[in-house]
């Protein structure tokens, strides 16, 4: 026993002693650059387009700092300047430089059937000490919420900042657990079982205390609405570091789409990654429902009835994601609306502000949104929205305009019906009125005010460069 237990203390002394020679090493090689933390630079998301945005915001603010993109992309400089352009409408100044990762098999889902979250905040640190081996910036930016890779940053010497999108533990998942509410991420056999939902609560809190002190190691955190910072000031204890940048919106090009619609046009937009928390299921069934009320009104004229049609903007980020995508398309042959739905996977920017100009509204079913950039957009674009009822579109976004109302909000699947049949049978004038309040709402999150608001955050930070 004396001899095993003598054996691994060597072997924690080697393997703390490689740590500490790797970080003196790391440290000594540390470059005046800004490296993003960003493993997924083809997801197409709000993400991403924050990622440029900051990308760009540095750039022109500190251009002496080189901005080095982990990813574990096959990317170039020069793709990445593309794409940020093609996709989201951002010229940056320069190429960012690009650091390969391949071991980004340590963050993904599939890699842990069970114990997901902590198995993938965890894989997070192993990824981010191969990004730092590789490339030692003078600030480490996260701009994809891997919380647990911050003190391993601060041990390299990095300073520390974030753009939290969403908290990777809340307390809302935790009464989820407690309440057993069956959702994407507490399938029905935990939910139906006493005993695994307090394990599962058990698991939850011990999560929210390493989140909770992971965090402490952030010198500036950016959050993304209202419902994020309360949720991360909580979590994190650290009030006076943290700032509400709301994400950049494209309001201004978008504003331009003129509000009225072709006659007849009965188009309905969804856009969001193809992700299981988006929950395009509730859409297809509310828009089903609403599609036979159509029908039932006249039933005897099917040729002078406007023909609703819905249309899915998104991106799959792998297999899983095309997966889902494929069960979509198979429901919607299931409801018997094939007829009435597209689906454009990754389609271009140009595309997608086509598809928004021919839209009378916009749908977004995602439970606690922690912003929701794509239903700023649809108010921009002159899209009425219908989104779920919690955190960012009910506290941030979809709020009265002058006393003007800017669009639904709405939970099951009933409610998402009821206002979509409503916007089907709404007059011109009515939607007018209520699209042009929505546009005027917009113009509150619009990517000039991210940059202004991003810049004023940073400027201490960089300042200390």
């Amino acid at each position: 026993m004396l001899i095993i237990v003598g054996v691994c203390g060597l072997i924690s002394i080697a393997v703390l002693s490689y740590i500490a020679i790797m970080v003196m090493v790391g440290r000594m090689r540390r470059k005046r650059a800004v490296g993003f933390f960003h493993p997924y630079t083809n997801d197409g998301g709000g993400g991403e387009k924050v990622l440029w945005c900051a990308v760009k915001a540095i750039q022109e603010e500190a251009p002496h700092l080189t901005c080095f993109i982990y990813t574990g992309d096959e990317a170039s400089p020069q793709s990445l300047q593309a794409r940020a352009l093609d996709r989201f409408g951002v010229t940056l100044l320069f190429p960012p430089q690009v650091i390969r990762l391949y071991k980004r098999k340590w963050i993904e889902a599939a890699t842990y059937p069970h114990f997901t979250l902590i198995g993938q905040s965890l894989g997070s640190v192993l990824l981010a000490w191969e990004a730092l081996n590789k490339f030692m910036p003078i600030l480490y930016f996260d701009t994809s919420g891997y919380a647990f890779t911050y003190p391993l940053a601060r041990l390299f010497g990095c300073k520390v900042a974030c753009y939290t999108h969403y908290p990777t533990i809340s307390s809302d998942m935790l009464s989820r657990v407690l309440s057993r509410n069956s959702m994407y991420n507490n399938n029905n056999v935990i939910a139906k079982s006493y005993w695994l939902s307090a394990v599962k609560a058990v698991y939850y809190k011990l999560m929210t205390w390493m989140y909770g002190w992971v965090g402490l190691y952030s010198n500036l955190v950016m959050v993304n609405s209202s419902w994020t910072q309360s949720h991360i000031e909580l979590l994190w204890k650290i009030p006076q570091r943290i700032r509400r940048v709301y994400p950049p919106c494209n309001t201004e090009s978008l504003q331009e789409l003129p509000l009225e619609r072709p006659e007849n046009s009965c188009n309905f937009i969804s856009v969001a990654q193809f992700r299981p928390e988006k929950a395009h299921g509730i859409q297809l069934e509310s828009f089903a429902i609403a599609v036979r009320r159509v029908k039932l009104e006249a039933p005897d004229q099917p040729d002078v009835q406007i023909i609703p049609r819905l249309q899915l903007v998104g991106s799959c980020r792998n297999k899983e994601d095309q997966n889902r995508l494929l069960g979509l398309k198979m429901k919607c042959v299931e409801l018997g609306i094939s007829k009435h739905v597209d689906f454009f996977e990754n389609a271009s920017y140009k595309n997608l502000v086509d598809l928004l100009g021919m839209a009378i509204s916009g749908l977004h079913s995602m439970t606690d949104e922690h912003f929701g950039i794509s239903v700023v957009e649809y108010m921009a674009a002159g899209a009425v929205p219908i989104a779920h009822n919690s955190a960012g579109p009910k506290m941030d976004i979809v709020l009265d305009e002058d006393g003007q109302k800017t669009g639904f909000l709405a939970t099951s699947v009933d409610e998402f019906a009821d206002a979509i049949y409503a916007l089907m049978r709404m007059p011109e004038k009515e939607r007018l009125k209520i699209a042009a309040a929505a546009r005027r709402r917009a113009s509150r999150f619009s990517e000039e005010r991210f940059y202004h608001d991003f810049k004023a955050a940073m400027h201490s930070l960089l300042s200390e460069l």
